[in-house]
């Protein structure tokens, strides 16, 4: 559990070897509920090299101080995030309702 945003993280690492590799992320939005988007890449003990880049958007509930991790999406793969960007910048660009 972190207790500050910058403290967040989801690198992962078991018996020396990183196994989850965060490679950036960005807050989306702050406050007793936030959500923060990270790009990462898993490591595959096959090939003993790391994955493409993969993308989730997790949320995170602030309790006690702390940051809870309640839920996550995980972007399943580049043409998944290509989609969901096309998608919302289309509806972005119509007329509010």
């Amino acid at each position: 559990m972190a207790s500050e945003l910058d403290d967040i993280t989801i690198n992962y690492e078991e018996e020396g070897q990183q196994l989850v590799k965060e490679l950036d992320k960005e807050v989306l939005t702050k406050g007793a509920w936030t959500t923060i988007l990270f790009r990462y890449q898993d490591y595959d003990s096959k090939k003993g090299d790391y994955s493409p880049e993969k993308y989730t958007i997790r949320r995170y509930q602030k309790r006690d101080g702390q940051y809870l991790a309640k839920s996550k999406f995980n972007i399943s793969s580049t043409e998944q995030a290509r989609k969901i960007i096309e998608t919302l910048s289309r509806w972005l660009e119509q007329p509010q309702p």
